[in-house]
């Protein structure tokens, strides 16, 4: 446990990656000092204080950090890409208006740091697809696309006007077992191993080429908190940072998946998410990153292949 207690709250903490985080921000700082809060409670967040909150909801925010002394806080709360197609109008209210409440609350000096995601959903079909750079052509073509892009620059605005400490990397697609997937275009690579271990069959809504930059929950969850316990100082970038992790395709994942479940057998009936996908780079550089603060990533696809079955077969029979 790290002896420079925050206060921290997580905003969003029943996502995909708001309950591995909660976990692991507990086991560092204790669970009285990490509180969790969504539209609704979750039996994961047991040991942690717990705040039902809407993100638009700017009074309760404020009351919330005040009442348990907030100083940092992870605003996970979003509407994902393919979900923000079929609602676009509300995707960027959440989005944006969420983030400026957080924004403004730095601002003004209830708190002291914040962590916000973007994603590789901030480019776009005109992006050079393969070895992305950090700095490139971002034209997004979604509805969540746009708003990461959007905050990118507010978070940037908000360091450089009034030394806000934002900061925030470009996830590429996640792949955990601990809890459900969130409605993003790259989801099909956690389905997947749902459908393989209860079904031994999975239809794809993705073309078997479509490759992706994946990366495993842990490493991103590492990746957060080490980019949030850097020194401000190794923070070059406050829009978002490049993060890099496996890229793969849909048949290489399959192939995988194989060698362990040799009966397991994939089709393909790509829907409206192949063209987000499409529009979506291969493979991203991200040496700002790794020379910055020093990211690294763990897994390869068979390490992460063999983890996710592995822990979901575990899961399945408790």
């Amino acid at each position: 446990m790290v002896t420079d207690i925050q206060k921290i709250l997580i905003i969003g903490a029943g996502g995909q990656i708001g309950v591995e985080l909660t976990a692991k921000l507990s086991e560092m700082y204790g669970s009285s000092n990490v509180v969790a809060s969504d539209l609704k409670n979750s039996n994961a967040f047991a040991n942690n204080p717990f705040e039902t909150l809407d993100a638009l909801d700017k009074k309760a925010l404020f009351e919330i950090v005040k009442k348990h002394g907030i100083t940092h806080i992870y605003h996970l709360a979003a509407m994902l890409s393919a979900t923000g197609e079929q609602n676009p109008m509300f995707a960027w209210k959440l989005n944006m208006e969420s983030l400026f409440n957080v924004l403004e609350l730095a601002r003004e000096k209830h708190i002291a740091g914040i962590y916000w995601p973007s994603s590789i959903a901030v480019f776009g079909p005109t992006t050079p697809q393969v070895g992305t750079p950090q700095y490139t052509v971002m034209e997004p073509s979604t509805v969540y696309g746009i708003s990461k892009q959007a905050g990118e620059r507010w978070c940037e605005w908000y360091f450089k006007k009034h030394n806000v400490d934002v900061r925030s990397l470009r996830y590429p697609g996640l792949i955990g077992w601990k809890s459900a997937p969130g409605g993003g275009t790259t989801d099909y690579a956690v389905h997947i191993f749902h459908e393989a271990l209860k079904n031994g069959t999975y239809e794809c809504f993705l073309s078997e080429n479509t490759i992706l930059p994946m990366m495993h929950m842990e490493d991103a969850i590492r990746a957060t908190i080490e980019i949030m316990h850097a020194p401000a100082e190794n923070i070059k970038i406050r829009g978002g940072y490049n993060l890099s992790g496996i890229s793969f395709s849909a048949k290489e994942i399959a192939a995988e998946i194989k060698k362990h479940i040799p009966d397991f057998s994939i089709t393909y009936k790509p829907d409206f998410r192949q063209a987000i996908a499409d529009s979506w780079p291969k493979s991203i550089l991200d040496k700002e990153a790794r020379a910055d603060w020093g990211w690294k990533e763990k897994y390869d696809l068979p390490g992460l292949v063999e983890n996710m079955l592995t822990n979901l077969k575990s899961k399945n029979e408790q």
